[in-house]
């Protein structure tokens, strides 16, 4: 995969030191690392109801020493932003070569020559929201790839990489199960998180 500020070697290092300095200062507890024997996971990013979730995301992904990376539409990597897109984690999905953002998400995902962590949130908002997207599940049933549970949680200040779920393909009944661990879980905003 491409060089990302996760890869860079110095940048890395300040970044990862600043990452702990302030979760420390902050009261944060970090917990959590990807199991070895597998370099390509999707992972979910749960609950996700404020902006602070990805400023808090980034830091926890330095502290773990993580290399996530995230898909977009190509039009935002286009001149003058795609080289920085790029370098902050992003991969150009082209949708027009696709019928829809999951199958070329988990192209992409197949296609990756090297460790790759694909960050998810299943609300796909920070606003109120009832129904998880799926998208997430289906990316990783796609490219026959494991989940990760990434968990925030803010009244505990606890974060970090939950237990590894290996899609079976029958949704409803893996979805219960992925809910009901996020269910000891409260985002910044808990209110507008729903485990239905």
């Amino acid at each position: 995969m491409h060089r990302t500020i996760f890869t860079t070697p110095l940048v890395n290092r300040f970044l990862r030191a600043a990452s702990l300095a302030f979760l420390k200062f902050k009261g944060w507890k970090i917990d959590g690392s990807l199991p070895p024997g597998q370099s390509k996971y999707v992972l979910i990013a749960a609950p996700h109801t404020s902006n602070w979730d990805l400023p808090y995301t980034l830091m926890v992904a330095f502290a773990l020493q993580l290399t996530p990376y995230w898909m977009g539409k190509s039009q935002i990597f286009r001149w003058p932003f795609g080289g920085l897109m790029r370098w902050l984690g992003g991969i150009a999905v082209n949708r027009e070569q696709s019928s829809n953002l999951v199958a070329a998400s988990a192209a992409a995902l197949v296609a990756a020559d090297g460790p790759v962590q694909l960050i998810v949130p299943p609300e796909g908002t920070r606003s109120k929201t009832r129904y998880w997207k799926t998208g997430f599940y289906w990316i990783a049933h796609t490219a026959q790839v494991p989940i990760v549970m990434a968990y925030m949680d803010y009244p505990r200040k606890l974060s970090g990489l939950g237990p590894v779920f290996v899609p079976t393909g029958d949704i409803e009944a893996d979805m219960v199960r992925i809910k009901a661990y996020y269910a000891q879980f409260k985002g910044k905003n808990w209110q507008q998180f729903d485990h239905q």
